[in-house]
């Protein structure tokens, strides 16, 4: 794939705004949460099978009846909404929970989105100030992971670059469903978290993000 161009990293359509480029340094770093990290709203989530199934052809229309719902919660509060995640590359093993970004004015005003979206069946799970203000709400069915974010945050940029890069690259997507698949036996007896799962694949996932990086001319 040769460069991606400003209106695949900015986003294909789905938006009420037009966001900006971020800059080189926000987009090739990669987060470490701090030590003390707890982002959990409620009780964190408990150990357990961690579930990788093969690519399922209902996921981008399970995305579509989402992203409606959510818009008939939000209305023209929604700047934009994104299928991304696993189950929005087609042909990738993937855990069963659509991952969806959100971007609204302001992640910080929960009292705009937070009681619309949980009359809507959504629960507030995550609270990450210090990662772009980034809120997780999930739903049970189908089962999603929203991901809120605000304007122009490198976080989105950075989710379709990957989703982009795997659609295009056969071989880097074998080499990220190898790596769910391995990062998921270990903890087949449902010892693990999600976010131990996550760990366990996060080198590859930082070492396809430079290459990404590099192929754009933002690394050397």
């Amino acid at each position: 794939m040769g460069r991606l161009t400003r209106e695949r990293l900015l986003g294909r359509g789905d938006s009420t705004y037009t966001s900006a480029m971020p800059r080189p340094e926000e987009l090739t770093k990669h987060w470490d949460p701090p030590a003390d990290h707890d982002p959990w709203v409620g009780e964190a989530t408990k150990p357990g099978p961690i579930l990788i199934v093969d690519y399922d052809a209902t996921w981008p229309s399970q995305y579509k009846r989402v992203a409606a719902h959510i818009r008939a919660a939000l209305g023209d509060a929604v700047l934009a909404i994104e299928h991304v995640g696993s189950t929005s590359i087609p042909g990738l093993a993937a855990k069963p929970i659509i991952d969806i970004d959100l971007t609204l004015p302001d992640p910080v005003n929960e009292a705009a989105y937070v009681p619309a979206l949980e009359r809507a069946g959504f629960i507030l799970r995550r609270r990450e100030p210090a990662w772009h203000q980034h809120r997780l709400l999930r739903l049970d069915e189908p089962r999603t992971n929203l991901h809120v974010f605000g304007p122009d945050c490198p976080e989105l940029v950075r989710h379709r670059m990957f989703r982009e890069w795997l659609i295009a690259h056969p071989h880097e997507r074998e080499l990220y469903r190898r790596t769910k698949l391995a990062a998921a036996a270990m903890f087949a007896d449902g010892s693990g978290t999600t976010l131990q799962y996550n760990r366990q694949k996060e080198p590859v996932i930082r070492e396809i993000y430079d290459r990404i990086f590099r192929s754009q001319g933002l690394l050397r």
